[in-house]
């Protein structure tokens, strides 16, 4: 028979050697107290592409930041739609910006009526052509000018991105659409055939109202843009959006009158629009605290 210390030796050691391998396993089992909190990469990955969690934004250290600013951006521009006069505008845009994507904004431009000096050379033309055809004649080119606009509007900016230009530097932009309402009032001018014109006198045709009827018409405001963003305060401004309203179709024949009623013709309403491109410059405030790298 073994003596009792010769059985009792080996089973310490067994249990030490348990209790130690279950430390072990019980140490590599356990989640880190960082795993705990956060998953790491590959896990936070495959959730990304498995749709359960909404991606980041894939462009980090933004070199500009919006949200809870204002934005205030005096632009002149030109409405290239108009056919028979120049139209220029000026004015400003002021928006505050809720988040990076989401704001409101308010603008207002102002059109001077240049009169004839603002005429093209179609509505000369149309007129010459009216007066070859009959000295007579009573033909009448309108021309409605947009004398002053104002919208409300909502503005989406989805589209954020960097332009590395030529390895020099690094522009950034965002793109942005627009929709709400508005107000424009327009200038109804009428050219006619200058009665200097007919006797010889004057070289120009154009003949127009010293004092042209003004109308007032709710507007439809939709439109995209573009901030390229000089520094995190100032950025060069695009602009370009459609003012839809009602309006009175042209009449062409001055006291024009309906062959079935014997009454002067009642003009329909039709839909039209003033296309407005502007440029101008954005100013952010208040100021934002400055990025220590452009990248």
């Amino acid at each position: 028979m073994k003596p009792a210390g010769s059985i009792v030796e080996p089973t310490l050691r067994l249990l030490c050697g348990a209790a130690a391998l279950a430390l072990v396993a019980g140490t590599l089992l356990a989640p880190t107290p960082a795993l705990a909190k956060d998953k790491n990469s590959a896990v936070l990955a495959l959730e990304e592409f498995n749709g359960k969690k909404p991606p980041f934004d894939p462009i980090r250290n933004r070199f500009f930041i919006k949200a809870n600013r204002f934005e205030i951006a005096p632009s002149i521009g030109y409405v290239p739609n108009n056919s028979f006069a120049d139209i220029y505008v000026g004015g400003a845009y002021l928006a505050y910006h809720f988040s990076e994507r989401l704001s409101v904004e308010a603008a207002v431009l102002y059109s001077p009526n240049t009169g004839k000096t603002g005429v093209k050379n179609l509505t000369r033309t149309l007129l010459d052509i009216a007066y070859q055809g009959d000295p007579d004649t009573t033909f009448q080119q309108p021309i409605d000018r947009m004398s002053l606009g104002t919208a409300f509007s909502a503005r989406w900016s989805p589209v954020y991105g960097k332009i590395n230009l030529i390895g020099e530097g690094v522009v950034n932009f965002d793109v942005y659409g627009t929709g709400g309402v508005g107000l424009l009032a327009i200038s109804k001018d009428v050219a006619t055939v200058d009665e200097a014109y007919r006797s010889g006198e004057s070289p120009d045709p154009v003949y127009l109202e010293p004092n042209p009827q003004q109308v007032f018409a709710p507007a439809l405001n939709l439109g995209v843009g573009m901030n390229i963003f000089l520094s995190p305060t100032v950025a060069l401004k695009l602009d370009a959006r459609t003012m839809i309203y009602i309006g009175q179709e042209a009449d062409y024949i001055v006291g024009d009158i309906d062959p079935t009623t014997g009454q002067q013709q009642v003009l329909e309403d039709e839909v039209q629009s003033q296309f407005i491109t502007t440029g101008g410059i954005s100013i952010f405030v208040p100021k934002m605290k400055p990025r220590l790298f452009n990248f």
